[in-house]
């Protein structure tokens, strides 16, 4: 075989001419087709995507290889001289040859393929090595794997044969228990025989019952609807008679000229006790107590303010005192819904003091020479007779007054325990 045959070189010989052939593939005039798809290509991906091609051109076409040789020829040319050196490494130098093919390039061809089976000895005789001591390695792998599957094919054997005699013994209690289950399925379909025959004869009694009961319903229906008829012929007539009676008793009273009736004979007796219960009940006794009155329909709670907040907070300022006073009704008003009110005594300050009143509560400070219990009075007074008026104060004179006023007046141990 023709050294110099493209088919007949080493495969990295090939491959670095093929490498070779296109990083120049753009430079090299009037290519094929073939080679023209793929010129645009970055070099690497010439080789890659195209390298079949690049190979069966310059296998068959030995114009296109010149002109691929002559792109070459300049990088390989000495300075000063028009011979072409040969890189030192054997596949390069081949395939340079074989692109290149300077004089007696057979000769450097044959030479550079001769080095380059030479090189290639050691590196096939280390790798022989490496292959024989993998396949001694499997060999070994192989002789345990028999080995171990020998012994459990052994096991499935003798687990194969105890399988089977369990299996004739199970055979041989099927056998024996199929006599038994003969017997039972007779008897089975006997007493099916005899539930669907009960079950027919309940059937037909179901049957006569259901008539019965549609023959009962009629029957209530239209007793019903005699009924009916009935008690409307009675109301008809029971009607008929109070209209007669009350046209009667009307021109009666025409007749008679009678003025309408008013009271009853008994409002003044309740009216006797109200107003005995209003002047023994003028102060309220304890906080549920005061709770009733709160629950009733527009009351109007009145609020002593120091008179409460000095009793309860001796301790402290006058501000803290109404502060604590306010937030502590707050949740009474928003819970009862009561109009309430609270007064405090500024008779003798010029300047009237600040209060953020709470919602749901008035505020009122005493005009400069008035005293707060002179406002709580006309407060009262202002009230109609009939309303539920609360006065919380422990102050005697103010209780008396209120009272004689018609108001309640509630003492600070009925009022403390809903301050908290």
């Amino acid at each position: 075989m023709e050294v110099s045959a493209y088919a007949t070189l080493p495969d990295t010989v090939r491959g670095r001419i093929v490498a070779l052939t296109a990083g120049v593939l753009p430079d090299v005039a009037r290519l094929p087709p073939a080679l023209k798809r793929i010129a645009d290509f970055a070099p690497a991906r010439r080789a890659k995507a195209g390298g079949a091609m690049i190979a069966s051109v310059l296998e068959s076409d030995d114009e296109v290889r010149e002109k691929v040789g002559s792109q070459l020829r300049p990088a390989y040319v000495s300075e000063g001289s028009s011979d072409v050196v040969l890189p030192e490494d054997p596949t390069e130098a081949a395939a340079v040859a074989w692109l290149i093919r300077p004089d007696g390039w057979e000769v450097s061809l044959k030479e550079a393929l001769d080095r380059l089976e030479a090189a290639a000895v050691p590196v096939v005789d280390a790798e022989v090595a490496r292959l024989r001591g993998k396949l001694a390695a499997a060999e070994g792998e192989l002789r345990e794997v028999r080995a171990d599957r020998k012994a459990r094919l052994d096991d499935l054997k003798a687990d194969n044969t105890a399988l089977r005699r369990k299996l004739g013994e199970a055979r041989a209690a099927a056998r024996e228990a199929g006599t038994g289950l003969d017997d039972a399925l007779t008897e089975a379909r006997t007493a099916l025989a005899r539930a669907e025959d009960e079950l027919a004869a309940r059937d037909r009694q179901l049957r006569q019952l259901r008539s019965q009961i549609d023959k009962l319903e009629r029957e209530a229906a239209a007793e019903r609807r005699t009924s009916k008829m009935d008690r409307e012929d009675a109301s008809l007539r029971a009607r008929f008679l109070l209209d007669t009676l009350l046209d009667a008793a009307g021109g009666l009273r025409r007749e008679l000229a009678l003025p309408p009736v008013t009271g009853t004979p008994g409002e003044r007796v309740e009216a006797e006790l109200a107003s005995a219960d209003a002047a023994a009940g003028a102060g309220v006794t304890s906080s549920a107590h005061l709770e009733q009155f709160l629950a009733m329909p527009r009351v109007r709670l009145i609020v002593d303010g120091y008179n409460v907040s000095k009793a309860l907070w001796p301790d402290s300022a006058l501000d803290a005192q109404r502060l604590r006073l306010l937030r502590a009704i707050a949740p009474i008003a928003a819970r009862t819904g009561a109009e309430t009110t609270v007064v405090f005594d500024a008779h003798s300050a010029s300047v009237r003091p600040t209060a953020v009143p709470p919602r749901g509560v008035k505020v009122l400070f005493s005009p400069e020479g008035v005293i707060a219990d002179d406002v709580i009075r006309d407060l009262v007074d202002a009230e109609p007779a009939g309303r539920v008026i609360l006065v919380a104060t422990d102050d005697a004179e103010v209780v008396k007054d209120v009272r004689r006023a018609g108001a309640r007046t509630v003492p600070l141990s009925s009022l403390s325990p809903l301050l908290g």
